[in-house]
């Protein structure tokens, strides 16, 4: 019997080292692409034919893309390259669908750069404007048709506005708003975003503590009082679970997170969580609520936090190592333009929050995890995509070394030398 031949790789990538990150944590030497997806890992010589792109690694480490669980990619594009905190900018309107279409495509270069190959982007809806408009949608939409998109995109839309008021019935408008066709391993619009608080240092976030003034903060959700404001909140994720959404709620305060959290449910995810308790995270791990958190924001915040709140508050916000014992489905993300989109700084900044304390390369990994397979669970693709194995989506990075053999501190100096979506190679040193 003549044996089957071996259909040629479209790419290989070999000599290096390959973390896989699936369940086992293979680690191979090679990877090999045809149609978009990974063919094989590990030996890898036999997928390599005359027109097979053939790239030596040369002892350089490819990782799983990063999927940034909670970027604006919009905003990020209109301002880049400055960040909110940090770097005072007179941000230009984007009014017209040029404007809007030129943001978003220099937000997949930078993406690209930076090895991200999947984003959320979290809040956009017909009751704001600029960057976070409904028209933005469309322009993905136009996009994802014309084959630009450099990163797969995931849409929480948004029905109020970012950072402020929502009301139910502009929430249960929204609902019944059209979405528009894409392919959804590109554009996939799973889900709704809620603001059920602001931020600690605004005096925003609702919580037991007492700010300088006398004030706790309020749900931003409307009401007359907090009862009622908390009962719309709770109407809100109904209706979107009865839509067959996924929930995202942005939540830092304490009491918002305790009124959000007894409405969601397995899938759903809280945002930022600044002061999440330790009894609220084993609840989240036993409802199978998620987390998406930003440790260069929880670093560049805390001496705010403590400002409005006092150094003890201050001093248990963030708790990284909690969460990273309590079993919840953790993300990581960077929610620039707040901060950096940089993952590394990201991880850098963990590392801070952890003290360094006990940072072994198996906790590195994990958190690593936290920018690829974990977020890929979040936003229902882990099946596709967010390890490298056999039939999974081609996406992935080469860093100059191997981020398991560096201290967290150093890894924003582990350049990014190669990315590829889809099999498709989309940044290059």
């Amino acid at each position: 019997m003549t044996p089957q031949r071996i259909r040629p790789a479209d790419l290989v990538v070999h000599r290096g080292t390959v973390l896989t990150f699936d369940a086992v944590g293979t680690v191979a030497d090679g990877l090999a692409v045809r149609d978009g997806r990974v063919v094989a890992v590990g030996d890898v010589a036999g997928h390599i034919g005359p027109d097979t792109e053939v790239l030596d690694l040369a002892g350089r480490t490819v990782l799983p893309g990063i999927n940034d669980a909670h970027l604006h990619a919009t905003w990020l594009g209109a301002r880049w390259p400055h960040p909110l905190l940090g770097a005072p900018h007179e941000e230009k309107p984007v009014t017209t669908g040029e404007e809007r279409r030129a943001a978003i495509l220099r937000a997949g270069d930078v993406c690209a750069s930076l090895g991200i190959t999947s984003y959320t982007e979290p809040g956009l809806g017909p009751g704001e404007t600029g960057c976070f408009s409904a028209e933005v949608l469309d322009e993905y939409a136009a996009l994802n048709r014309e084959g630009r998109l450099r990163a797969r995109v995931t849409v929480l839309r948004l029905f109020g506005l970012l950072d402020g008021a929502s009301s139910t019935a502009d929430f249960l408008r929204g609902l019944e708003t059209p979405v528009p066709e894409a392919d959804p391993e590109w554009l996939a619009v799973t889900g709704v975003k809620i603001f059920a608080d602001g931020i600690p240092p605004m005096r925003t976030a609702w919580t037991h503590h007492c700010y300088a003034d006398g004030s706790h903060g309020a749900l931003l959700v409307d009401g007359a009082d907090d009862g009622t404001r908390a009962a719309n909140l709770a109407s809100m994720i109904s209706a979107a679970h009865r839509a067959g959404l996924v929930v995202g709620v942005h939540a830092t305060g304490e009491r918002s997170i305790e009124a959000a959290l007894t409405h969601l449910r397995d899938g759903d995810h809280l945002v930022h969580g600044d002061l999440v308790t330790p009894a609220q995270l084993r609840r989240m791990a036993s409802a199978g609520v998620g987390l998406t958190t930003q440790p260069a924001i929880a670093t560049a915040m805390r001496p705010m936090v403590a400002a409005a709140l006092g150094d003890d508050v201050a001093a248990k916000a963030w708790p990284l190592r909690d969460v990273l014992g309590s079993g919840v489905r953790l993300t990581l993300s960077s929610d620039a333009p707040v901060v950096t989109p940089d993952w590394r700084v990201h991880l850098a900044a963990a590392g801070e929050l952890l003290d360094a304390r006990g940072v072994t390369p198996e906790l590195t990994a994990r958190l690593l995890r936290c920018y690829t397979a974990e977020a890929a669970v979040q936003d229902g693709s882990a099946s596709w995509k967010g390890s490298l194995e056999p039939g999974m989506a081609a996406d992935f990075c080469v860093l100059a070394g191997n981020p398991l053999d560096v201290a967290l501190a150093d890894l924003p100096s582990v350049t990014v030398e190669l990315t590829v979506t889809g099999g498709r190679i989309v940044h290059r040193v």
